[in-house]
């Protein structure tokens, strides 16, 4: 571990998304001092990503002193494993099978590693640097291209036996319901809560109510997207407002369960899909309060997450690092 007082040491941040990895060099504060991306998607063979990943970063360890000066590396990525710091048949990533992705960037950099899934990497990044700073019990729902979550009982990130604990995006909210563009699951929350849920919702919609007008009717299908979508509520669009009322409505009853689950102090919504704002916000509280138990109701507190998009994956993989010991 280094000798260098932890006021002067600063975390590696890594979040690997399906198109871009991002990274940062973030100190204890929750500063990031240093920012920058490559493509997920350039390399199939893994050790050629980590190689451009390390001359990508390499310069900016060397401009805080080297790696004296760095505590260690934080990973965020799809399917990650916090337990044995892999990445496991992760879909939407161009590897295939079982990677062992924090042993190979620990031999790589010379620096201690830990990895775990995106949603909980923003959970821990909420709970060190954001909204949940002090608490105990909360659940971090992202909003993006799918629905992840990360679940805190008692101050610690649920991961279950097997390192992969808390798939709520993937629970099935609507027996028999969509079904899954990936798994084939018919009825998640995430065929519905998701920027892709909602334009599918917007899609139905249009269908099933030929006669009502829509500015998305000046698009074709290809390009009807949940911004889209969103424009067009602003304008007033009856059949996109009506996209955002279902959206809360499925997603609200979705968060009473996992109240009725965990009793959480707090949801925290974060993600793209949150900049829909009040339009998705009320219809989310409405539809929770009401399917909650007595006992439950009036008692969580539901709000958007503090942290800046554009940072909260590099500071949620950083906050990893600073619990990490040398063995």
């Amino acid at each position: 571990m280094s000798p260098i007082p932890v006021s002067q040491q600063m975390a590696i941040g890594i979040d690997i998304g399906g198109t871009n990895t991002v990274f940062g060099l973030v100190d204890h504060r929750g500063e990031i001092h240093y920012r920058g991306a490559i493509s997920t998607k350039k390399h199939r063979d893994v050790k050629l990503f980590i190689e451009e990943l390390y001359e990508a970063i390499k310069p900016a360890i060397d401009e805080v002193g080297g790696n004296d000066f760095i505590r260690g590396i934080g990973i965020g990525a799809p399917n990650g494993n916090y337990y044995n710091g892999s990445i496991e048949y992760a879909p939407n990533l161009p590897w295939d099978g079982f990677i062992p992705l924090a042993e190979m960037i620990k031999e790589r950099f010379g620096l201690l590693s830990a990895l775990t899934n995106d949603a909980n990497a923003a959970a821990v990044g909420e709970m060190m640097y954001g909204a949940a700073k002090g608490m105990k019990d909360f659940i971090m729902i992202t909003l993006g291209t799918g629905v992840g979550s990360g679940i805190v009982v008692n101050g610690q990130v649920v991961y279950g036996h097997d390192g992969f604990a808390g798939e709520l995006g993937h629970t099935i909210i609507i027996p028999g319901g969509r079904r899954h563009w990936s798994t084939g699951a018919e009825g998640s929350l995430e065929t519905y809560a998701s920027a892709t849920g909602v334009r599918l919702t917007a899609l139905e919609l249009l269908e099933k109510n030929p006669g009502t007008d829509s500015l998305l009717r000046n698009h074709i299908p290809e390009d009807i997207d949940s911004r889209l979508v969103y424009d067009c509520a602003i304008e007033g669009d009856a059949i996109c407002n009506e996209v955002y009322r279902y959206t809360g409505e499925v997603l609200g009853k979705a968060l009473a369960n996992f109240v009725m689950f965990s009793s959480p102090e707090a949801i925290i919504l974060f993600g793209g899909l949150c900049k829909a704002g009040d339009l998705l916000f009320d219809p989310v509280q409405k539809h929770m309060e009401a399917n909650l138990l007595p006992i439950f109701q009036n008692k969580v507190k539901l709000f958007m997450s503090e942290l800046k998009e554009s940072d909260a994956a590099i500071l949620g993989a950083s906050a990893l690092v600073w619990e990490l010991r040398e063995d």
